[in-house]
């Protein structure tokens, strides 16, 4: 399994190359936008590491080799947090480096959080379907918030930055940790789901 990580990371190569780069600039010119600017690469990255094995003929050769079902689906769900983790270690060296300041611990855990919610409902949907459907999904959910923010809630934007604000100020440990288990179990019954989706499909 360990192998199929590191074919995710080596494909995706020439992606971090330029994706990273990108993503220093954005922290150069937006220093605000940390938590934005790490959630919309991270999914970024790792969707394009996803569609890269959506060809029929990759499953076939996958289902050859001495990998499980099980196996192929848990190397993506591991792949999750080693591009999270490269995105977040970017976001770190970048804002130490450009603005004298490292991001806080709870930004960068909210980065995390975020991503993991994120993945937990678009793998298995990826695996029922396929990721450009998720693609539609998301550019039909923008148009929708822009017609929000357009029509019926103009300052929605603010609101939401205030209740990120809200969030990152509190205080209470246990909270942290009662999301944080939350989102384990989420994301464990996603890996479920999707292996059992994957495990019934024919290539």
């Amino acid at each position: 399994m360990l192998q199929l990580i590191r074919k995710d990371l080596m494909l995706q190569k020439n992606t971090l190359l330029i994706m990273l780069p990108l993503l220093v600039v954005y922290i150069a010119l937006n220093a605000s936008a940390t938590i934005l600017s790490g959630v919309l690469f991270t999914i970024a990255i790792t969707m394009q590491a996803f569609m890269l094995d959506e060809k029929r003929q990759i499953h076939i050769l996958f289902n050859s080799l001495p990998y499980t079902r099980k196996e192929i689906v848990t190397s993506k769900y591991i792949g999750v947090f080693c591009f999270t983790g490269l995105v977040l270690l970017t976001i770190l060296i970048a804002n130490l480096v450009i603005h004298g300041e490292s991001p806080t611990w709870k930004e960068l855990l909210f980065i995390l959080c975020l991503t993991t919610l994120f993945f937990s409902f678009s793998l298995p949907f990826s695996y029922r379907f396929k990721s450009q459907y998720l693609l539609f999904a998301s550019i039909g959910t923008f148009a929708a918030y822009l017609v929000v923010i357009n029509v019926f809630i103009p300052n929605l934007h603010d609101l939401i930055r205030e209740v990120v604000a809200f969030l990152l100020a509190m205080e209470q440990v246990q909270l942290y940790v009662l999301v944080g288990c939350a989102l384990v179990i989420v994301y464990i019954l996603s890996w479920l789901l999707s292996i059992r989706i994957y495990e019934k499909k024919m290539f």
